[in-house]
């Protein structure tokens, strides 16, 4: 038995890395070309885009299987969470406006150790002293990269924080009623919701776009989508406690992508700052699976 359940094979596993790798891939390139529309267009358009051709991909998908996924005996809690990994990519892709983005990026895995500290109150799930170690290593490296009080800290660097709170409250839902709802429901709430939230105020925001602008707001909903999708897949395949921490893969190329398109490349004070996020990140990882596997408390 692994801690996520059954022991999946070693071509499973390997293939549930491989797929979580590949969907970092997708979301560092969905952000760097978002970043790149900014010089042209609103972020509330990207959004638009995000989620618009998220639900093209979704339908292509779907297509006869839509309906049935969109089945839900928690309709409300299903538009909730999709409302905050909504409000996930906005804050999130605002962020990316102002600050380059492997900061962006880095701020943003302060989601899994925020986790960590909620589902003590919201979940009512015992979290050890060694899980709270591990997340406030995270929240050191999170202010290492902000440095409040030494002139650093503005407030476009709470943009990818908020998105970060956003979608760890979004994962405390999905925790809440993964037993009632499967994953594709998940996956066609987020972009049907996304598309119509945004939708509402597109003539207020609307530039009509080029051929270029349309290939890169296809290709950023496109790739979100995809890489969602991609997600969904390396976690049916491996257990969780395996695949997901190879999603900070997406760090190395928010940095090439950040360095060589953009002219950015962190700090050592950044670079410091993440390395101490990931590494609460997969200390809290590792801890999980460990408790999973013992079937006893934290200590």
């Amino acid at each position: 038995m692994t801690a996520d359940g059954p022991s999946p094979n070693p071509t499973n596993i390997r293939r549930g890395i491989l797929w979580m790798i590949l969907a970092s891939v997708l979301f560092a390139t969905m952000n760097a070309s978002a970043k790149y529309l900014y010089k042209t267009y609103p972020i509330a358009e990207v959004v638009w885009a995000r989620y618009f051709f998220h639900s093209v991909l979704l339908v292509i998908l779907l297509r006869h299987r839509l309906v049935p996924a969109m089945r839900t005996r928690k309709l409300g809690l299903q538009i909730a969470r999709s409302i905050l990994l909504f409000l996930t990519s906005a804050c999130f892709f605002a962020g990316l406006y102002f600050i380059p983005l492997a900061e962006s990026s880095a701020i943003m895995f302060t989601a899994p150790i925020l986790v960590t500290v909620l589902s003590a109150p919201l979940l009512g799930e015992h979290v050890g002293t060694r899980r709270w170690a591990g997340a406030a290593v995270g929240f050191i490296g999170a202010l290492i990269i902000t440095r409040p009080g030494f002139g650093v800290l503005q407030m476009p660097a709470l943009l990818p924080f908020a998105a970060a709170c956003c979608y760890a409250a979004y994962q405390i839902l999905t925790r809440s009623i993964s037993s009632s709802d499967g994953p594709m429901t998940t996956f066609a709430y987020a972009g049907l919701v996304g598309v119509i939230a945004t939708s509402a105020a597109l003539p207020l925001f609307w530039i009509t776009p080029d051929a270029a602008g349309w290939f890169f707001m296809a290709l950023v909903g496109l790739l979100g989508g995809a890489g969602h999708f991609l997600v969904i897949k390396g976690l049916a395949a491996a257990p969780a406690s395996i695949a997901s921490p190879f999603g900070y893969a997406i760090l190395i190329w928010v940095t090439l992508y950040g360095y060589f398109i953009f002219g950015d490349f962190p700090d050592p004070w950044t670079i410091v700052g993440a390395l101490l996020i990931v590494a609460g990140g997969l200390y809290i990882f590792r801890r999980e699976r460990n408790t999973r596997t013992s079937r006893t408390p934290l200590p």
